[in-house]
């Protein structure tokens, strides 16, 4: 039977426990104190302090550094500070056509790709955000998300992995600076012998996105990343055994050892046509397009900036000092 204690017998002596085999009772937590475990009843209770959610006084990062698509501003002024000496003296950059880059509104950035393990990602991220103070966010192969730390360092400095959905969110809904390469592996896999050679940008799908987000295609030209980390030659079999999409034999290796030459690149001289913008008169944000029009205005971008290319090339005097 249950309920309370019975009272102690003639002659009981000692002490009472009136907590035993009493009912639970209804202890309201006073405010800003945390009870802790095991507290014994009776106890003395010590309030504990909250972690505080304003920022420390030293300018410490708040959690919210880190955006929606795992990019965080403080591993990007990180990034921007340890890459700013390769960016001004090792590969020497410069820009033409900077006014061209819209200073506030989404706009797809597209460029030519070049070079094993192409730098001009970084050598374009860089320098908007370092120029005009914007920040872009590099749309790739989903393959570097992947690879384990790789994959979220490459996410922290602004790699967002290549999807439709992914582009129109940051160009529509965020008005962000989106940077896109439509030849894809097919321009970084180009031999030495191929170089600035244009290779097809894909079926139009970033003319698609840009037309259905509403926002203008800047189309930007580069010389100097393909002789960065040149190609001599490729193993398919390689590649297929460790499903890549190539596997490169690059100058670089010769010089630095086969790890550090798909590492190291070559100090060729970076310059950087940024062309006018393409805009697009048509409803935004519909299912389709015309696939028609959608392919012949990528093959009219395509042209422009190979265009500017043979023309960056004829102007050039030195892989080396431009």
């Amino acid at each position: 039977m249950t309920g309370l204690p019975s009272p102690p017998g003639p002659g009981f002596t000692g002490v009472v426990d009136p907590t035993r085999d009493a009912p639970p009772q209804d202890v309201t937590e006073p405010a800003g104190v945390n009870w802790g475990v095991g507290v014994t009843p009776g106890a003395e209770l010590v309030p504990v302090r909250r972690p505080s959610a304003e920022p420390d006084d030293d300018g410490g990062v708040r959690t919210g550094d880190v955006d929606g698509w795992g990019r965080s501003e403080r591993v990007r002024a990180l990034a921007r500070r340890l890459y700013d000496p390769v960016y001004r003296r090792y590969f020497r950059v410069e820009w033409e056509g900077l006014e061209h880059i819209p200073r506030e509104g989404g706009a797809l950035l597209v460029a030519n790709h070049g070079g094993a393990i192409p730098s001009d990602a970084p050598v374009i991220m860089h320098g908007i955000e370092t120029e005009l103070a914007r920040p872009v966010y590099g749309l790739a192969d989903n393959l570097f998300r992947s690879v384990p730390v790789v994959g979220t360092l490459w996410s922290r400095a602004g790699g967002v992995p290549a999807h439709p959905d992914n582009a129109f969110r940051l160009l529509h809904d965020e008005q962000q600076l989106v940077l896109v390469f439509p030849e894809g592996t097919k321009g970084t896999g180009k031999l030495v012998g191929e170089r600035y050679q244009l290779r097809r940008f894909g079926r139009g799908g970033f003319v698609e996105i840009a037309m259905r987000a509403g926002v203008p295609i800047v189309p930007i030209a580069v010389v100097g990343n393909e002789e960065a980390m040149p190609i001599l030659a490729k193993s398919s079999r390689l590649a297929k055994l460790l499903n890549v999409p190539y596997v490169p034999l690059t100058a670089n290796m010769f010089l630095f050892g086969p790890l550090g030459g798909l590492i190291m690149p070559l100090p060729a001289k970076f310059k950087l046509r940024v062309l006018p913008p393409v805009h697009f008169d048509v409803a935004t944000n519909q299912d389709r397009y015309n696939h028609s029009v959608v392919l012949d205005q990528s093959a009219a971008i395509r042209t422009k900036i190979q265009d500017a290319l043979f023309d960056m090339l004829r102007a050039r005097r030195s892989v080396w000092s431009g």
